[in-house]
C-alpha cells in the first residue's frame, strides 16, 4: 500500500488516495493518518493536496503527520474537522512549536515519550518525558483534554522487554494529572519484522486495551485485528451485548 500511495502522491491522482480512504473508514477508521512522505520535493504542496483529495472523498478527522511545522500549518488552514498533529516529541524545541501550534488550531496532539536522546530504557523514563510534555502543555495553556501520549513501541523480536514497559506506562501515564491524559501507540511496530505480524498486532493491541489505551494507529483492513477490538471493549463493558455484536457495532 505505501508504494502505491507514494506513486499517487508523485502522480496526483486522487483517485487511488480516495479509494484508499474510502476502504479505511468503510473498515472502522475513526481518524486518517496523512503523510506526504520523506521524498516529497514540495511538502507543504502536497500536504494541502492530500488534504482536499481526502476530504472529497470521507468526512473524518485528519492527522497530519510531518516532521516540519510549517507542513502541518499548511494543513491546519484547510481541514474541515478538528485534526491531530502527529507529532511533538519531549524536546524544548518541538514543543515550543507544536503545542503553541495545537492550541491556535485547537487541534489534538501526539506527544511522544522520548527525546533526541533516543528511546527510553523503561516506563520510568517514559513517564519522565510525559511529565514533560503535560507540563508544557499547561504552560502554554494547551487543553490537556486533547493530549495522547505516545510511549513508544519497539519491535518485540528485538527488544521483548519493552513491550511490557509500555503497557505499564499506559497505565502509569494515567495518574500524572486530570483530567488523565489519553494514549496511544503505533500498533504495527510491535510486530516489525517478525514472521507472524497480524497475531501479535491483534494479542498486543487486546493487551494495551486493558491497560487503558485510548487509541491506536492501525491498519483498519484487518478485519480479524478490528474484531479483537471489539470483542474487548464488549468484555471490559463499553459496549451493550448482543449476540450479533460484530455486525452492531461496525454499523454504528
Amino acid at each position: 500500500m505505501y508504494k502505491a500511495v507514494g506513486k499517487a502522491i508523485a502522480d496526483r491522482d486522487k483517485r487511488v488516495i480516495q479509494k484508499i480512504a474510502k476502504n479505511q473508514v468503510a473498515s472502522g477508521a475513526g481518524m486518517l493518518d496523512v503523510n506526504t512522505g520523506p521524498y516529497e520535493k514540495n511538502p507543504r504542496d502536497a500536504m494541502k493536496w492530500l488534504i482536499e483529495s481526502i476530504q472529497e472523498a470521507v468526512n473524518v478527522p485528519l492527522a497530519l503527520d510531518s516532521t516540519k511545522a510549517d507542513v502541518i500549518e499548511e494543513g491546519l488552514k484547510i481541514v474541515k474537522q478538528k485534526a491531530m498533529i502527529n507529532s511533538t516529541s519531549a524536546d524544548p524545541e518541538k514543543l515550543n512549536v507544536l503545542v503553541p501550534l495545537a492550541k491556535k488550531y485547537d487541534t489534538y496532539l501526539i506527544g511522544l515519550t522520548m527525546n533526541k536522546k533516543g528511546i527510553p530504557r523503561d516506563k520510568n523514563e517514559r513517564t519522565e518525558h510525559a511529565v514533560g510534555i503535560i507540563t508544557s502543555c499547561q504552560e502554554a495553556g494547551f487543553n490537556l483534554a486533547n493530549l495522547y501520549l505516545d510511549p513508544i513501541v519497539l519491535p518485540v523480536n528485538v527488544a521483548q522487554a519493552q513491550g511490557v514497559e509500555v503497557l505499564e506506562s499506559i497505565k502509569e501515564f494515567k495518574l500524572l494529572c486530570d483530567p488523565a491524559p489519553k494514549t496511544v501507540v503505533g500498533l504495527s511496530n510491535i510486530s516489525q519484522g517478525t514472521k507472524q505480524r497480524p497475531i501479535i498486532n491483534r494479542t498486543y493491541l487486546v493487551m494495551a486495551i486493558t491497560c487503558g489505551l485510548s487509541a491506536a494507529i492501525l491498519d483498519p483492513l484487518d478485519k480479524d485485528l478490528m474484531d479483537a477490538v471489539i470483542t474487548a471493549e464488549l468484555v471490559l463493558n463499553k459496549n451493550i451485548y448482543c449476540d450479533s455484536f460484530l455486525d452492531a457495532y461496525r454499523k454504528k
